[in-house]
């Protein structure tokens, strides 16, 4: 009598293998090669989620849903929370390479030349997004104060206070700054009205003397 041999399995039962679902940990090979595409995804969904709502609010988690991927794979590319933001609010420009034509020009309108500037970068959707993300967490997280002054202190005050014959240029510079900053903060992120709606232009006119007197007045 020939051995018999065990049943095969129900078509039930093979499907149940198949659709087996995988177990959640690091990141497939296949997800990691996603590539650039994807990293690219997730820091643009961390930008607008630290711009929108501050360090303290956002999440891992709710990165990972506005890119449309697992929170596993945020921590694949970018790590802890930390190191997403510190990516998140790199900036894509550098002062440096534009602050010569800001203070080489005739002193008596460094003052107009500085508000200008300092509201085309805030008017850039593409440079405006990772300073908003920088000036809502400020308050609440010191990793972005630090970037806030890194930027204000050592990339923008610094060359134009050296650029300055008054007495107190950093001083000087520093109330520049906290003038424009201020202006950022109703503008771009209170949106107080009607500065929020206020043409460039005519905030540059208001703002410039100010400025001017900062800047340019022993």
């Amino acid at each position: 009598m020939p051995p018999t041999r065990p049943p095969a399995p129900a078509p039930a039962a093979r499907d149940r293998r198949r659709t087996r679902p995988r177990r959640r940990g690091r990141p497939s090979r296949k997800a990691a090669a996603d590539g650039p595409d994807t990293r690219t995804r997730i820091l643009r969904a961390a930008r607008t989620e630290f711009a929108e709502r501050g360090y303290d609010k956002t999440s891992i988690r709710g990165i990972g849903k506005a890119a449309g991927v697992d929170a596993a794979l945020v921590h694949h590319y970018f790590g802890t929370k930390d190191e997403v933001f510190a990516a998140a609010v790199e900036l894509t420009f550098e002062p440096a390479l534009v602050l010569p034509a800001v203070v080489g020009g005739p002193p008596e309108a460094l003052g107009e030349r500085l508000a200008r500037f300092f509201l085309s970068v805030w008017e850039d959707p593409g440079t405006r997004t990772p300073l908003l993300a920088i000036l809502r967490s400020a308050v609440t997280h010191e990793a972005a104060a630090n970037v806030l002054r890194d930027f204000v202190l050592r990339r923008l005050l610094e060359r134009i206070a050296a650029e300055l014959d008054v007495p107190d240029p950093t001083l000087r510079a520093e109330l520049a700054a906290s003038q424009m900053l201020g202006i950022a903060m109703l503008r771009y992120v209170v949106r107080a009205e009607p500065l929020a709606s206020a043409e460039p232009e005519e905030i540059v006119a208001m703002v410039a003397p100010t400025l001017q007197r900062y800047l340019g007045e022993a």
